[in-house]
């Protein structure tokens, strides 16, 4: 399968000064917006929305473009500053006119001027944001570090806590961290960290002194029943756990995936390697409920660990680089597993990418309700102030050829309101029939109407508690013949790519 991070920068971004000018950064995420978003945009409608966020932090300030090409910052109705109004797509002129006007009006406006820089930066870029849609957005530096960290990992001890009484008390202490090879236990207390009493600390503070550069040295005192301990560990890279196997009851391995970071597929072949080796194995139900995404590569790689060969999903985008093809490789543990999917109107993003490919490569036989319908791919692009850009730049069209976009993942097995178990499932029409799996892999991506109308069919539902689908599933993978019916209500029609028409760029 080819490999890259569609849902992280491709690139890295340059080597900048540690606190480059405002102008920069502004600069910098223009151009990129500019150059890579699905919507083409011109750089001066970006900047212009942009200067509208200083708003949102002062209802007095007015911006706005005149006939003579001026752009006029105003205060409570009064001229502030004029600017000559730079060539529209001159990223560097409008970088620089956002960066004067900001501070100008943060001399004039008392909430502006004590916002902060970070505040201000958000603002902007915030408000250019909503020119593409509600999934695009900015991270500030702080929160942008903690987004880096959830996906390709942290150095750190490997502990979960909770902050209680000035202490942080131990709830979790990961398998293979520094933690457990200093056996630290669950409801351990540290009191202190580098010899720093922890009362008065927030948990955001406790949890940056916790984490550090791999291989650097932190120093614990420990609490336990009553006596207390200093602890030298050594930290390590720490990938926070997105696979969890339940259970293996009755040979059926549910293994539930709730993420996509940069372990996440290693560690579901593994998983599903250690199940089929349990006595009476049957099968694995994977556990997609509520999980909303993440590194789109990963979300390939699942569906990768059970499909020996094929195409996997399609991307296409305004950009040359947003166009990939991605097929299966063989090899992988479980192309031979029986296999249910669960999902529900929280699986997003990756996780429905991973879902139609195991349903259109007749892999998997999907139960619950219509999933939330995110086919579009956001370019996540650092900044030079540390923070970061997350943008929509391409749509994905999975193997059977439709646009997941507005629509989502519809399952063989629909549970929306409760559906009776059983051989009845098949029976009392709540799997739908091949024709209306037909229509659905047919409809044009602009027809929105029919996409909504299509949707009703199986209603969107939380079903992160919901038993009744995982006793569907168990019941499927326990008879062979019942499986093999439920996995041909979805089977893609060979020719499904030749009647929907292969995407092309210009309907992007």
């Amino acid at each position: 399968m080819k490999r890259a991070l569609l849902c992280l920068a491709l690139f890295a971004a340059p080597v900048w000064a540690s606190a480059p000018a405002p102008s920069i950064t502004l600069t910098f995420g223009l151009s990129e917006i500019h150059e890579r978003s699905l919507q083409p945009l011109s750089v001066e409608t970006l900047a212009l929305e942009g200067l509208k966020g200083l708003a949102t932090i002062d209802p007095g300030i007015t911006v706005t473009k005149d006939a003579d090409h001026r752009v006029e910052l105003a205060y409570e109705g009064q001229m502030v500053a004029s600017y000559a109004a730079p060539a529209p797509n001159d990223s560097v002129g409008w970088g620089q006119l956002l960066d004067r006007a900001s501070r100008q009006a943060g001399r004039k406006s008392a909430p502006i001027g004590r916002a902060g820089s970070d505040r201000v930066m958000g603002a902007l870029f915030d408000s250019m944001m909503t020119k593409i849609d509600v999934f695009s957005h900015y991270a500030g530096p702080a929160e942008a570090r903690e987004r880096r960290a959830s996906r390709s990992g942290f150095g750190g001890i490997g502990v979960r806590y909770d902050l209680t009484d000035g202490s942080a008390v131990l709830n979790e202490v990961m398998p293979d961290s520094p933690a457990a090879d200093a056996r630290l236990k669950i409801g351990d207390r540290i009191t202190a960290i580098d010899a720093t009493p922890l009362a008065g600390l927030d948990q955001a503070a406790i949890s940056q002194k916790l984490r550090g550069p791999e291989r650097s040295t932190v120093i614990l005192t420990i609490e336990r029943d009553g006596h207390f301990a200093n602890h030298s560990l050594t930290r390590r890279l720490i990938v926070l756990p997105t696979v969890i196997t339940s259970s293996t009851e009755g040979g059926v391995a549910v293994i539930a995936v709730t993420g996509f970071n940069e372990n996440t597929g290693a560690s579901l072949a593994e998983a599903v390697r250690k199940a089929k080796s349990a006595p009476g194995f049957k099968g694995v139900v994977l556990d997609l409920r509520g999980n909303l995404g993440g590194l789109l590569d990963q979300g390939l790689a699942i569906a990768d660990v059970f499909i020996a060969e094929g195409p996997l999903l399609t991307t296409r985008g305004r950009h040359p680089a947003a166009y990939v093809e991605y097929e299966a490789k063989g090899g992988d543990p479980g192309e031979k597993v029986p296999l249910v999917v669960l999902v529900d109107g929280h699986t997003a993003s990756a996780a429905e990418v991973a879902a139609a490919a195991l349903q259109d490569s007749g892999r998997a036989v999907l139960v619950g309700t219509n999933s939330f319908g995110k086919g579009i791919i956001q370019y996540v692009q650092q900044l030079p102030n540390e923070g970061e850009i997350s943008f929509t730049w391409s749509r994905f069209y999975v193997p059977s050829g439709y646009a997941l976009h507005g629509l989502g993942v519809l399952p063989a097995i629909c549970t929306a309101g409760g559906s009776p178990a059983g051989d009845r499932m098949l029976a009392d029409g709540r799997a739908a029939p091949p024709s209306f799996f037909a229509a659905w892999r047919s409809v044009a991506p602009e027809d929105m109407g029919k996409r909504l109308r299509l949707r009703g069919h199986c209603q969107s539902e939380d079903h992160s508690h919901n038993e009744l689908d995982l006793s569907i599933a168990r019941h499927l993978l326990s008879d062979p013949a019942l499986f093999g019916k439920a996995l041909a209500v979805a089977a893609p029609v060979s020719t499904a790519s030749a009647q929907h028409g292969t995407p092309s760029l210009n309907r992007n």
